[in-house]
């Protein structure tokens, strides 16, 4: 890690990227990645991987990945300041924007960008999917597996949680 000092280092990064994590925290993973794993050495991949596991099993929104890299990096105080810094300015940015947008008007902008935002959250929840799965699936049974269990997750209704266990099932007895 660099001499700055890591609580700044944690604000600056998340305030940052909360500006720019269009469709919520898990659009934003293969860039919490990069400057967790790549950039500032935050993390192992392994240890990435894991904070995503846990954030994605816990209940509560999915910004709670943000708090467990800030835990690694700083403790306590870590967690509280990353996870402020990922959520403040997009709060108040969304509560600006919505006070904006619910103005009477006829213009069409607004439906414009909602549009636009949707292909882009899509590509963006794509590129953490793939990354996790790079950072994850380190034998042929495991990126089988996560392919398997991709296509069961879209053409079933099966509960997301019940793949999870399968999984979880998988790693315990070895497989993957």
């Amino acid at each position: 890690m660099n001499s700055e000092n890591p609580i700044w280092a944690l604000i600056s990064t998340f305030g940052l990227m909360s500006l720019f994590a269009v469709g919520g925290a898990a659009a934003a993973v293969p860039e919490m990645h990069r400057i967790a794993v790549d950039v500032h050495h935050w993390m192992t991949e392994k240890q990435f991987a894991d904070a995503y596991a846990i954030a994605q099993l816990s209940p509560g929104p999915n910004v709670l990945i943000v708090t467990l890299i800030g835990y690694a990096v700083a403790g306590i105080p870590g967690a509280l300041a990353a996870t402020l810094a990922m959520c403040l300015p997009t709060a108040l940015l969304a509560y600006y924007v919505s006070r904006l947008l619910s103005r009477p008007s006829q213009s069409r902008w607004p439906t414009l960008i909602q549009t636009a935002l949707v292909p882009l959250s899509i590509g963006l929840m794509a590129a953490s999917a793939l990354i996790l799965a790079q950072s994850t699936d380190r034998t042929f049974a495991a990126l089988l597996l996560t392919a398997a269990v991709a296509v069961l997750a879209s053409v079933s209704r099966i509960n997301p949680l019940w793949l999870l266990l399968a999984g979880g099932l998988f790693g315990f007895a070895g497989i993957v």
